[in-house]
C-alpha cells in the first residue's frame, strides 16, 4: 500500500512540476526572443529533460509551442524549434548517465541542426514563408540554444554541487542519473558548443553583413565559450584537490 501510495505522490509530483515548467516556459520565452531565436525555451528543454527525462520533456515543448501559437501568434517554429532538442537532450543526458553537458549537446543538436532543417519544408510549404533555405534557420536556433543550454548549465550545476539534483530526480520519481562531475569531458563540451557557436554566427555575418565589431561576433563567441571551459576546469581543478583536506 505504501509503494503505491508513493508512486501515486509521486505521478502527481511529476504533474505539478511538469505544469510549472509550462507555465514558467511560456511567460519567460518572450525574453531576448526573435524569430527563429527563443533562448528561454531551450532553457525549459534541458531543465525538463534532467528532472524529468525525455518523454516529459518532449510533452513540455509540445504544451508550450501550443500555448505560444495559441495566445502570442507564433508560428509553427514555437514547435519545430523545441520538440526536438528537448527529447534528443533528455536521451543524451541518460546515455551519457547524468553528464548535463550531453543534455546541453541534445538540445544543440536536436534544435540547432535537426529542429532547423525541419523548420523549412513547415515554414515554407504549410506557413507560406518565402525566400527560405534548408539551412535558414541554423544560424539562429544554434545561437538560441547556445544562451538557453548556457543559463540551464549553470543552474543545473550548482543543484548537482549542492547535492540537490538527485534528491529532486529521486523525489520526482525520474530516473537518477547524477553523474560524478568529469571535469574534463565538461570542458571539452564547452569548447565544443564554442566550436558551433562560432560556426552559426559565422554564417549568420555572412548572410546578414555584419560591421563594425559585430564583424567579430563569431571570434568573440568562440573566445568566451573557450575562455568559460579554461576557467571552469581551473576552479573546478582547484575544488576537487582541495575538497579530500577539508573532509
Amino acid at each position: 500500500m505504501n509503494q503505491k501510495t508513493n508512486k501515486t505522490s509521486q505521478a502527481m509530483l511529476k504533474m505539478i512540476m511538469l505544469a510549472m515548467l509550462v507555465a514558467i516556459g511560456v511567460v519567460i520565452s518572450p525574453i531576448l526572443r526573435v524569430e527563429g531565436m527563443c533562448p528561454m525555451a531551450h532553457l525549459i528543454n534541458i531543465v525538463c529533460a534532467v528532472l524529468l527525462g525525455p518523454w516529459y520533456s518532449l510533452l513540455c515543448a509540445v504544451l508550450i509551442g501550443i500555448l505560444r501559437m495559441l495566445f502570442m501568434g507564433i508560428p509553427p517554429l514555437a514547435l519545430t524549434g523545441a520538440v526536438f532538442g528537448a527529447f534528443l537532450s533528455g536521451v543524451l543526458y541518460r546515455a551519457s548517465k547524468g553528464k548535463l553537458i550531453f543534455a546541453v549537446i541534445g538540445e544543440v543538436i536536436g534544435t540547432g541542426i535537426i529542429g532547423a532543417i525541419v523548420s523549412y519544408p513547415v515554414m515554407t510549404f504549410l506557413w507560406g514563408r518565402e525566400g527560405l533555405t534548408a539551412f535558414f534557420y541554423i544560424p539562429s536556433f544554434i545561437s538560441g540554444t547556445l544562451i538557453g543550454g548556457a543559463v540551464a548549465f549553470i543552474f543545473l550545476k550548482e543543484l548537482a554541487k549542492n547535492k540537490l539534483l538527485g534528491k529532486f530526480q529521486q523525489a520526482l520519481g525520474s530516473k537518477v542519473c547524477e553523474g560524478s562531475i568529469n571535469v574534463w569531458s565538461d570542458s571539452i563540451g564547452i569548447a565544443f558548443l564554442g566550436i558551433i557557436g562560432y560556426l552559426a554566427v559565422l554564417v549568420l555575418r555572412n548572410r546578414l553583413n555584419f560591421k563594425g565589431i559585430a564583424f567579430y561576433a563569431p571570434h568573440i563567441i568562440l573566445v568566451l565559450f573557450v575562455a568559460f571551459a579554461v576557467i571552469y576546469l581551473i576552479i573546478n581543478k582547484k575544488t576537487k584537490k582541495e575538497s579530500p583536506q577539508t573532509n
